[in-house]
């Protein structure tokens, strides 16, 4: 299998301002599992659209099978039997999943001409069985969580039958036991002559599943390594040029006074009489499966969906939060983890969507905005978080995953909240990145803040908590501190297993 399926020399591409390709080359063998990594900003997303057509190369050659080709669109790569699962996914939720998965290259009935949907339900499930997930390909994606989601885009690029598959994070939404599954995929299309280019930033899913490893650093190419050549520490210091001492910095703060209580909050059959403190300089973690309940109690704490029953306290009085305004008014934020969808408006620059939770601070005749005021905020929070590029003008959806996940970072550190609601705040960034998340995490609980972290990395949960809840089927089933916390505990408890100490705690309260 050493044939070169994709071959690419020289590759570069600049946009006004920037470069984000300089001189890339890059081989990609047919039956091999190639991992792409690099920090956000590396180049990785531009390569990738490049790969599949998206976009069009200014200088440099590419080949196909040994042919030499210029993708003019996407439909020129799918031709070609290149297709891409990409990070946000595609799907259309009132569609069934059997729908998606045929979308634009559906089943017809010889000679009726109607659409063939015993055949194509047929196909569907049987690539959903063979996925190893409990997916009914007849019913609505909108029926599923984001785990499953994931799965139905992995099953569409599936039954292409493509010969190279690009999968761009595609664990990021995934459950341990769906990672699993999905690597046991990979290797399966691996044994059929399938070349996949796995896009990660969890570098222990890299070193385990790649056969070989490039490294992207601003725009270049740093490397390509066979897998037995790397290890995690080497891919950190050839990705960020600088060595990581402590994966999860963590400060130990004082803590303070009550900060928020949560007393049986039940909602439908998702939540079910949870209760749990916070206080003041506290990291409290959520662990969890997929649909356990944590982005759902997120919500119904910080008002966003409604709850049935359940009361809500913050420092020690009673509040109503019937919705998101309620919430920042009481001093909450509320990160969430679909950044695009609910955390940004991506027409709009990083200097507006920097400063909507906290635009009132601004206004200090009436309705008029101190501008050079809300300009300083804006470049100190560009400047702290280290946002590229640094410039506060720039349309928020040109910029990389990362980089748009601090805008949303700094949104809630302009409405100058007390209490943080921090949803999978890392998904998505690169390691250096996640250092820098952890180091403002810490840095919010010095300065008296109180924050959840909800994770759907145990190492990181387990590293950045002062305290972890876990939570199964709506219900929390175990609390930790740190220095108890075990994989094999949160694990247990995350399957339904609730520990006899938490037993014995939720019947004294």
């Amino acid at each position: 299998m050493d044939q070169y399926f994709l071959s690419l020399k020289g590759i570069s591409k600049s946009f006004p301002g920037v470069k984000a390709l300089n001189n890339v080359d890059l081989d990609i063998k047919a039956g091999e599992i190639h991992a792409l990594v690099g920090e956000n900003g590396a180049g990785k997303s531009t390569l990738i659209k490049i790969l599949t057509g998206a976009y069009q190369y200014d200088e440099g050659e590419m080949a196909c099978q040994g042919n030499q080709v210029r993708f003019a669109s996407t439909k020129d790569s799918h031709n070609l039997g290149i297709a891409c699962i990409y990070q946000e996914l595609s799907l259309t939720p009132n569609m069934t999943v059997t729908e998606n998965i045929f979308l634009g290259r559906e089943m017809r009935i010889p000679g009726v001409g109607l659409l063939d949907y015993r055949r194509m339900n047929r196909i569907a499930q049987q690539t959903m069985n063979d996925l190893g997930v409990d997916i009914d390909a007849t019913k609505l994606v909108r029926s599923y969580g984001m785990g499953y989601r994931q799965m139905v885009e992995i099953a569409r690029a599936l039954v292409e039958n493509a010969k190279l598959i690009i999968m761009d994070e595609p664990t990021s939404s995934l459950s341990e036991k769906e990672v699993k599954i999905l690597l046991e995929n990979i290797h399966k299309l691996k044994e059929k002559g399938i070349a996949v280019v796995y896009i990660s930033h969890r570098l222990e899913e890299v070193l385990d599943v790649a056969d070989r490893i490039t490294v992207m650093r601003d725009g270049c190419k740093i490397t390509t390594m066979d897998k037995q050549e790397a290890d995690q520490e080497k891919l950190i210091q050839l990705m960020v040029g600088r060595t990581l001492e402590e994966k999860f910095p963590k400060i130990v703060a004082k803590k303070g006074s009550l900060a928020l209580r949560a007393e049986g909050i039940t909602q439908n059959d998702l939540l079910n009489n949870v209760s749990f403190d916070l206080y003041q300089g506290e990291v409290l973690g959520f662990a969890g499966l997929v649909g356990a309940g944590r982005t759902e109690l997120a919500r119904a704490i910080f008002g966003a969906d409604p709850i049935d029953s359940g009361k809500i306290y913050i420092d020690g009085e009673p509040v109503k939060i019937n919705s998101p305004e309620d919430a920042i008014r009481h001093g909450m934020a509320f990160l969430t983890e679909d950044r695009k969808g609910q955390g940004l408006v991506l027409m709009h620059d990083i200097r507006f969507n920097s400063t909507l939770s906290g635009l009132k601070r601004f206004c200090t005749f009436g309705p008029f905005i101190n501008t050079k005021a809300l300009e300083n905020e804006v470049e100190s929070l560009i400047k702290d978080l280290q946002v590229r590029p640094a410039n506060s003008l720039i349309t928020t959806r040109l910029l990389s995953g990362g980089n748009q996940q601090k805008v949303v970072i700094a949104k809630w550190l302009c409405s100058q909240a007390k209490i943080f609601i921090f949803d999978e705040p890392t998904r998505g960034i690169d390691v250096g990145a996640k250092v820098e998340v952890y180091n403002l995490i810490n840095r919010l609980v010095s300065e008296g803040a109180a924050v959840i972290v909800i994770s759907s990395e145990l190492p990181e949960v387990m590293g950045i908590s002062d305290r972890i809840l876990v939570m199964h089927d709506g219900e929390i089933t175990a609390e930790f501190a740190q220095s108890e916390a075990t994989p094999e505990k949160i694990m247990r408890a995350a399957t339904g297993g609730i520990s006899d100490e938490y037993k014995s705690a939720s019947a004294a309260g």
